[in-house]
């Protein structure tokens, strides 16, 4: 059995909007990174957009680390969002109710739209 693999670039926008684009499996091996890369940033960033268009997997373990940092971003007057969730990741998104909780965006563009991240 092979070992989950994660990846994530990120980048800030000229508006300040922390990108994570992610690639692979989320799972309890891999939730230590995604959890790092989203309380990476510096703090000066309102707004987190996660990109998922590479995500293969995702099991409750992302699900924990996305209910922490959406949390989290609420506390500190932020915000969260998702964006190009494939499929297999959006039914457990809607599952367990995230899809109500944490706003969800068809493409990065979208989610990256002053109207979605002001």
């Amino acid at each position: 059995m092979s070992q989950a693999s994660l990846t994530v670039s990120q980048h800030t926008t000229a508006d300040g909007v922390h990108v994570l684009a992610l690639a692979g499996e989320i799972d309890h091996t891999t939730a230590d990174v995604f959890r790092q890369a989203l309380t990476a940033d510096d703090g000066s960033s309102r707004c987190t957009v996660v990109d998922f268009h590479d995500v293969t997997f995702m099991d409750s373990s992302g699900i924990n680390v996305l209910v922490a940092a959406n949390n989290a971003a609420r506390a500190h007057g932020g915000r969260l969002r998702l964006a190009h969730t494939p499929n297999r990741v959006l039914d457990l998104l809607r599952i367990v109710g995230l899809d109500d909780v944490i706003p969800l965006y068809a493409t990065l563009q979208q989610a990256l739209a002053p109207e979605a991240v002001a």
